[in-house]
């Protein structure tokens, strides 16, 4: 909820309901307002105005994340008993500065170079007693030892359900990732934690997101098989772009549903101009 939602928003609402629907199951929205830096009641208030408009109906209550931080802290906790966790204090830029140029993440960011990966047990301890802000990083090749060791040796995968209901399996590489950021600096959560411990303990059975976070997955699945959770199905849809070719995005100001509903649009002339009918 850190702005209003856009047709990219409502191809994904209306995609997950009629999915729901197909199937007999239960729709939910889930508020992911972890960053509270970002977050705005106004915004959220806006989530549900435009759900209702488009005529698509969820259940209530509505679980937002922000009330459940200590949900987070024990899936970390948990994670952390494994020792695939480990406290990092760079900063961005120094980040950047040692990484290599061509390595890069599928969000194309810098990979993590490994600069705290090493520290003794004596500088974690005084940089914390510092104050000095961490995140917890994934080991990755640790992470992914212990997943074969769970899995006995069976590939790590998950599946995609069609929206013609047909299924296929794709190899998850959460190793693409390097050493992924599961706890945040500012909260003690990510976005991968908190929406695979959500998952889990609401008991989705089908998510349905964007293909931009097809790749993300890899994460999630990784996760989910670290803390015996259950695999739920993916549908990635597809992406609504503009007219220079890239996705639709809240920090790019593309237009929102309230401000085409100001314009006098109808919801059948949202639904066409995003080509669900």
């Amino acid at each position: 909820p850190n702005g209003r939602l856009h047709l990219g928003h409502a191809l994904s609402a209306l995609t997950g309901w009629q999915m729901a629907q197909r199937l007999g199951g239960r729709f939910l929205v889930r508020v992911e307002d972890i960053d509270p830096s970002r977050t705005r009641t106004e915004y959220i208030d806006g989530i549900f105005e435009d759900l209702a408009w488009l005529g698509i109906r969820w259940e209530t209550p509505v679980l937002r994340q922000s009330e459940h931080m200590p949900v987070y802290v024990q899936a970390a906790d948990r994670l952390r008993e494994m020792g695939v966790l480990y406290p990092c204090f760079a900063t961005r830029s120094e980040i950047a500065a040692a990484a290599d140029r061509e390595a890069r993440d599928p969000e194309g960011a810098p990979l993590y170079p490994g600069l705290h990966k090493s520290l003794s047990a004596h500088e974690i301890a005084v940089r914390k007693e510092r104050g000095e802000l961490h995140c917890l990083r994934i080991d990755m090749p640790k992470a992914l030892a212990l997943a074969r060791e769970k899995l006995r040796d069976a590939p790590l995968s998950f599946t995609e359900i069609a929206s013609d209901g047909t299924q296929q399996s794709f190899a998850a590489a959460p190793e693409r990732w390097g050493d992924a950021v599961i706890v945040r600096k500012d909260v003690p959560a990510s976005y991968h934690l908190a929406v695979v411990a959500d998952d889990a303990r609401q008991g989705i059975s089908h998510v349905t997101r964007g293909q931009d976070l097809f790749a993300a997955t890899d994460v999630h699945r990784l996760l989910q098989v670290l803390l015996d959770l259950p695999e739920p199905l993916y549908h990635h849809h597809r992406l609504l772009t503009g007219d220079d070719g890239r996705k639709l995005a809240k920090s790019q100001d593309d237009a929102s549903l309230a401000s085409l509903r100001a314009q006098g649009l109808t919801v059948v002339n949202v639904k066409r101009h995003m080509g669900w009918i």
